[in-house]
């Protein structure tokens, strides 16, 4: 049941990973004065954010009982799979024109003059607020709760769902606190790559997820 359920939330956990605003931020905060403090601040805030909504939903599931667990999960994962492909219709129509240069939110040009406080308050944000990330969340830990595994599974899993989810933010920062010098090389790049692609990247995103959590929602509920 344990490995099933990782395998059913590497998706979502995948999703997360590679969504372009949060390596954006992180990339652009590796490139200020307080790079080493910043950056440490926001992969801590980024871990907490998406800790807390695992645990939050999974504690809500757990509250409802087995049966109806199931079937609210299912009708849940149903429901994201429909947001999803909504997202990926949104994403697609917003992505830039040939040339033109993408938009990028304002609060990124004040990134130099972040202290540790609003660092790790952004990658609460960006991880627990933002809605994308909090739907990608949301239907993993419901695939944990569904599975209806011990205590000590459910936390492996969710643990699993964190790393991976955060390997790209945490691995940035890793990189250049190991190897400031290489990485300042190689940031610029994947922000310049992650800002052009981002519509693309995430379309196609949703557009996987919205097909697969749809499928499994139907099988769910109407298996």
């Amino acid at each position: 049941m344990l490995i099933q359920s990782i395998g059913d939330l590497l998706p979502s956990a995948v999703g997360v990973a590679i969504s372009p605003i949060p390596i954006i931020a992180i990339v652009l905060m590796l490139a200020t004065p307080r790079a080493r403090s910043n950056g440490v601040a926001f992969a801590l805030g980024w871990i907490a954010g998406l800790s807390a909504v695992v645990a939050v939903v999974l504690l809500v599931a757990k509250g409802a009982g087995s049966g109806t667990t199931d079937d609210g999960v299912d009708w849940a994962t149903l429901a994201f799979g429909l947001v999803f492909l909504g997202l990926a219709r949104r994403q697609w129509s917003s992505r830039p024109e040939k040339g033109e240069e993408p938009k990028m939110p304002g609060w990124m040009e004040a990134v130099d003059h972040f202290t540790f406080p609003r660092s790790l308050g952004l990658g609460l944000v960006l991880s627990a607020a933002n809605p994308k990330n909090f739907v990608l969340t949301a239907a993993a830990a419901g695939a944990i709760a569904k599975a209806d595994m011990p205590v000590g599974d459910e936390i492996v899993a969710a643990v699993v769902f964190v790393v991976i989810a955060s390997v790209t933010v945490v691995g940035l920062v890793l990189f250049y606190l190991v190897a400031p010098t290489a990485a300042a090389r190689s940031l610029d790049a994947i922000k310049e790559f992650m800002a052009h692609n981002n519509a693309v990247i995430m379309t196609v995103l949703f557009l996987i997820l919205g097909a697969k959590l749809i499928g499994n929602g139907l099988g769910g509920a109407f298996g």
